[in-house]
C-alpha cells in the first residue's frame, strides 16, 4: 500500500485501537470480527518485518547523506583555560582553536555516492516487497479462515445428519432390518466426522492466532467476515475462467517484482563501490584544510623562548589554510580490497539474475496452474450442484407413495444423501480456496493485489458476537 494512504488511516485506526482493547477483554465471552481490508491496514501499520525495512530504509538514507557530506567541511572547536607553564613550553598555549576539513575531489567519491543511491534504492524497493509480502500473507490467512469457519459450519450439520443415521441404524438393527455391520458404518461416519470437527477448531484457533499476530493486536479468537472480501478477478471471467491477463505466458512483458528490483539495485551499488575501490591507487585526491588559534601569553615563558612573539605589531591570532594533495602510489591492503569489492560485485549480480529467473519461473507456474485450478473449482461445484438435486430427487421420492416394485427409500437413504451433499459442499469450498490462494499469489507477482485490496469497502471497525 502507498505510504500516503497508510497516513490517512491512521486517524481512522484510533477508535478500533480502542474498540480492540474493549474486545480482548470480552474474549472469554464473545469473539471479535474484523474485515479483510482492516486486517490488511492493521497488519501494514504495526508488521515488525516492515519497521525493519523502513528503519533499513532510513539508514541508507543517512549513509548516502554521510557520502555526500565529504564535500563539507567538518568543523571542530576545541579550547582550553589559561594556566601556568615554565621552562620550554610543551606545546603552543592556545586559548581556543577551530580546525575545518573536507574532501575537495576524489576519483572514487562519486562511485561511492553512486553506490550509495543505488542502496538507497534498493532499500525502497525492498521496503515495497516487504509491505506486498505482508499484504499477501494476511490476504491468505483471512481467505484460510473464512474457508476454515465455513467448513466448520457445514461440518456441523453434517455431524448432525451423522448422529440422526446412527441412530437409524441402532434401531433399524434393533427390528432386524440391518446388519451390524451397516450400524458399525454409521458409528464409524460419526466418529471420523467428530475428528474433522476437532480438527477444523484446532486450524481455526491457529489461524486466528496468526492473524490477530500479524495484525499486531492480541484479541482471542478473530472472526472473518466473508461478505468484507472483494470479487477476485477470475470470479468475473466467463464461465468462471480466469482472465487472459492470469493466464498469460508472455513473462518478459510482465514487470518483476519489487524484490527482483532490490537486487538488481544491490548489484549496482556492488557495482558502483568496486569502482571507486578500483579506482583509489595512482589518482590523485583533494582536501581542504583551515584551522585558526588564539595563542595565550599570561603565566608562560613563551615569549622567553619565542621573543619575537611579544614585539609590537605581532598578533597573537594565528590562522592558515591550505589544499592537500595526495597520490596514493602503493596500498596493497587497499588493492586486495579492491578485489573483494569485485568480486562482491559480480556475486551480487548473478543472484539478481538468479532472483529474477526464479520469480519469473514461479510466476509461469501460477499463470499455467490457473486455468487447471479454475476448472477443479468448477468441477467441485458441479459436484456439490449435483449432490443437491440428487437430495432433492431423493426428498421428493420420500413424500411420493412407491411405485411397482421399485425398493421404498427409507430414512437412512435420506441422511446418507445429506451427509453426501455437505461432504461435496466442503470440498467445493477447499477447491475455491486453492483457486483463491493461488490468485492472490498470481497478482501480487503480477502488480495487482494493491488495487484488489482497495477494491472492497474499507472498515477498520470490529464487531462482536455473542
Amino acid at each position: 500500500m502507498p505510504k500516503a494512504k497508510i497516513q490517512d488511516l491512521r486517524s481512522s485506526l484510533l477508535p478500533a485501537a480502542g474498540l480492540l482493547l474493549a474486545v480482548a477483554g470480552l474474549a472469554d465471552t464473545a469473539s471479535a470480527q474484523i474485515s479483510l481490508t482492516s486486517a490488511v491496514d492493521l497488519a501494514l501499520s504495526n508488521s515488525p518485518r516492515i519497521k525493519i525495512a523502513q528503519s533499513d530504509v532510513a539508514r541508507a538514507k543517512a549513509s548516502l547523506e554521510e557520502v555526500k557530506d565529504a564535500y563539507i567541511p567538518s568543523v571542530s572547536g576545541a579550547s582550553s583555560g589559561a594556566g601556568y607553564s615554565s621552562g620550554f613550553p610543551l606545546g603552543t598555549p592556545t586559548v581556543f582553536s577551530v580546525s575545518a576539513q573536507s574532501l575537495v575531489f576524489s576519483y572514487s567519491q562519486k562511485d561511492y555516492i553512486r553506490s550509495a543511491d543505488q542502496g538507497l534504492s534498493a532499500s525502497s524497493f525492498a521496503l515495497k516487497e516487504v509491505r506486498e509480502q505482508v499484504a499477501e500473507d494476511t490476504a491468505v490467512t483471512y481467505l484460510t479462515l473464512t474457508r476454515d469457519q465455513q467448513q466448520r459450519a457445514a461440518l456441523a450439520q453434517e455431524t448432525e445428519y451423522a448422529a440422526h443415521l446412527e441412530a437409524i441404524a441402532k434401531d433399524r438393527l434393533d427390528s432386524g432390518q440391518d446388519s451390524a455391520m451397516e450400524y458399525t458404518r454409521a458409528r464409524r461416519t460419526g466418529v471420523q466426522l467428530r475428528l474433522q470437527s476437532l480438527q477444523l477448531d484446532d486450524a481455526i484457533a491457529a489461524d486466528a492466532d496468526h492473524l490477530s499476530r500479524l495484525i499486531g493486536v492480541p484479541v482471542s479468537g478473530l472472526l472473518a467476515d466473508p461478505a468484507s472480501i472483494p470479487r477476485l478477478p477470475f470470479e468475473s471471467g466467463p464461465g468462471g475462467q480466469p482472465p487472459a491477463a492470469l493466464t498469460s505466458t508472455d513473462v518478459a512483458s510482465l514487470p518483476d517484482s519489487a524484490g527482483v528490483a532490490a537486487s538488481f539495485a544491490t548489484a549496482r551499488a556492488r557495482r558502483e563501490q568496486a569502482f571507486g575501490d578500483a579506482r583509489y591507487v595512482l589518482r590523485p585526491q583533494i582536501s581542504f584544510g583551515a584551522q585558526y588559534s588564539r595563542v595565550s601569553l599570561y603565566n608562560n615563558a613563551y615569549v622567553v623562548y619565542y621573543p619575537s612573539v611579544g614585539r609590537p605589531g605581532l598578533s597573537e591570532n594565528a590562522y592558515g589554510f591550505a589544499l592537500n594533495i595526495t597520490i596514493p602510489v602503493l596500498d596493497a591492503a587497499h588493492k586486495a580490497h579492491a578485489r573483494i569489492s569485485q568480486a562482491d560485485a559480480v556475486h551480487a549480480e548473478q543472484q539478481a539474475i538468479l532472483d529474477r529467473d526464479t520469480y519469473r519461473e514461479g510466476r509461469m507456474k501460477l499463470q499455467r496452474s490457473m486455468a487447471e485450478l479454475s476448472a477443479h473449482a468448477e468441477l467441485a461445484a458441479l459436484d456439490r450442484d449435483l449432490a443437491q438435486q440428487q437430495l432433492d430427487v431423493l426428498l421428493t421420492q420420500l413424500q411420493a407413495a412407491p411405485a411397482g416394485s421399485t425398493p421404498p427409500l427409507t430414512p437412512k437413504d435420506e441422511q446418507n444423501a445429506r451427509i453426501l451433499e455437505r461432504q461435496r459442499y466442503i470440498e467445493m469450498l477447499e477447491a475455491q480456496f486453492q483457486l483463491r490462494q493461488n490468485e492472490i499469489h498470481l497478482l501480487k507477482q503480477t502488480g495487482g493485489l494493491e488495487d484488489w485490496l482497495t477494491s472492497g469497502t474499507r472498515s477498520t471497525s470490529l464487531s462482536t458476537t455473542p
